[in-house]
């Protein structure tokens, strides 16, 4: 910030020394300067840094003390401290900065003002960043486990997305699920990434299956993926194993013992 505006302004209210002394107790304030506004608005490309200025007014007979600091967005004030006299507005001014990463959209902060004594004023402030709106979507690491199908919503685009999913199932005898596209009790922000679980109550015991998940977005965002799984009861599982160590023990019999030999038929010899 150059030095000029760094420069804590004081300037004397509409208030002559003949006037009447306000009570020391009188309440102080904190607004954007120049009047008239309720909040802090400012907007930008990601990485931009902004300027504004804050007035904190003391209309009261005492000195007054206040910190200043922001919240929710990344200020930073020429003063955090700031001694403003009696009867005097003192004229802040702070840089706020649009994050370089930030998608484009709005996000809330503030500015808060307290003095010594714990009382607190805030300004709200409304920082915009600017940019293309681009929609992605995709659905990743899809698998079928004991609790259903789990699977993964990227949202690799810049704005927020509202989800919907479409799933299909489809065995060796036909389909074993059809629900059609409904939306998702999640919202994702930009470059999240959320794991989350889709109940299959009554699962075939034995089948091969092929399942298909689609996602859709507005915007025209979407994917599908898709895996493959077999089920296959556990009595089938065992008994199947207990076969092959039978087949697996008689082999290793038969080559401990080596090949027999075949008998001389009797008579042979003269």
């Amino acid at each position: 910030m150059p030095s000029a505006v760094r420069v804590l302004c004081l300037s004397l209210l509409a208030l002559t020394a003949a006037a009447p002394p306000a009570a020391a107790d009188a309440p102080w304030s904190a607004v954007p300067s120049g009047g008239g506004r309720p909040s802090f608005y400012a907007e930008g490309a990601p990485g931009t840094v902004l300027e504004d200025t804050v007035s904190v007014t003391n209309p009261g007979g005492r000195p007054l003390t206040v910190r200043l600091t922001g919240d929710g967005v990344r200020l930073v004030f020429a003063e955090r401290s700031v001694r403003v006299p009696a009867r005097t507005r003192a004229d802040v001014p702070f840089t706020v900065t649009v994050p370089v990463a930030a998608a484009p959209g709005v996000r809330s902060g503030a500015v808060v003002a307290r003095d010594r004594d714990g009382h607190t004023r805030t300004v709200p402030l409304r920082l915009r960043a600017t940019g293309p709106e681009l929609t992605a979507l995709t659905v990743e690491r899809v698998a079928v486990g004991a609790d259903g199908i789990t699977y993964e919503l990227v949202n690799r685009g810049t704005v927020p997305l509202a989800p919907r999913l479409e799933v299909r199932a489809d065995g060796l005898f036909g389909r074993l699920l059809d629900r059609g596209p409904r939306a998702l009790d999640v919202d994702l922000p930009p470059g999240s990434r959320t794991r989350l679980t889709e109940p299959w109550p009554g699962r075939p015991a034995l089948d091969a299956v092929d399942v298909r998940l689609t996602v859709t977005a507005a915007g025209g965002a979407g994917d599908t993926a898709g895996t493959s799984a077999r089920f296959v009861p556990r009595g089938a599982v065992t008994g199947t194993a207990g076969a092959l160590a039978a087949g697996a023990a008689l082999i290793a019999v038969r080559r401990r013992r080596g090949p027999e030999r075949q008998a001389e038929p009797r008579g042979a010899r003269t």
